[in-house]
């Protein structure tokens, strides 16, 4: 697949997928790190990469304008999958319509607790500490026209410990977030993910054969 990387901040999950590619985990190649922020720590780490990048903010007013120059950067770099890594923008429709089933994203709780419009980064340790959970955790879901809404295609939990910050939680959370996201694409890769409406099933993997 060529993976193109919607990233606003620090770009720690696009580092993850990046590594993922060079070392052989994953076979995809990421062809496009694209952000809405000239300043985005995820810009800096592409072009340690050598990975084209993009900058597309979307403008008052114009959300149909604003997809459609997504797209064009998208199409324009051959992304046929798209991974969205600490992406803060809504995604327009005629993205997600073009790239049904397509694209994930990654969410730092167990949804659907503690997702939706403003839950993100600290936002969503602070809530999950506020409600006293006992497990936390990162989801891996399909992205549709809501904020963390989509199909779920991965989870994993995380405990909460009972002298947790937001910091400290936050920091154990990312770190399976840095595991479970290349993991997850893997999945799509090997064609093994099937999606049912609401229902995403995992097929299990091909043997691999003995060449002898």
């Amino acid at each position: 697949m060529n993976i193109a990387i919607l990233a606003s901040g620090g770009g720690s999950n696009f580092e993850s997928v990046v590594r993922a590619t060079r070392s052989g985990k994953l076979s995809s190649d990421v062809v496009l790190c694209l952000s809405d922020r000239d300043s985005a720590g995820a810009l800096v780490r592409a072009k340690a990469h050598q990975v084209p990048t993009a900058v597309v903010r979307p403008q008052r007013g114009s959300s149909g304008d604003f997809g459609n120059r997504l797209l064009a950067e998208l199409e324009g770099a051959g992304a046929d999958f798209i991974v969205l890594a600490g992406y803060l923008k809504m995604i327009p429709q005629e993205v997600i319509a073009a790239y049904r089933n397509r694209m994930v994203n990654i969410h730092p709780s167990l949804l659907p607790a503690f997702g939706g419009k403003g839950m993100y980064g600290r936002n969503v340790h602070v809530a999950a500490l506020a409600h006293g959970v006992k497990v936390s955790g990162a989801t891996v879901h399909l992205v549709d026209t809501e904020y963390d809404t989509g199909p779920i295609v991965a989870q994993r939990c995380v405990a909460v410990l009972s002298d947790d910050t937001a910091e400290s939680l936050a920091a154990r959370v990312l770190e399976v977030e840095h595991s479970l996201y290349p993991e997850t694409i893997r999945l799509f890769e090997e064609g093994r993910v099937q999606v049912h409406g609401r229902t995403v099933r995992i097929l299990e993997a091909t043997p691999t054969e003995d060449p002898n």
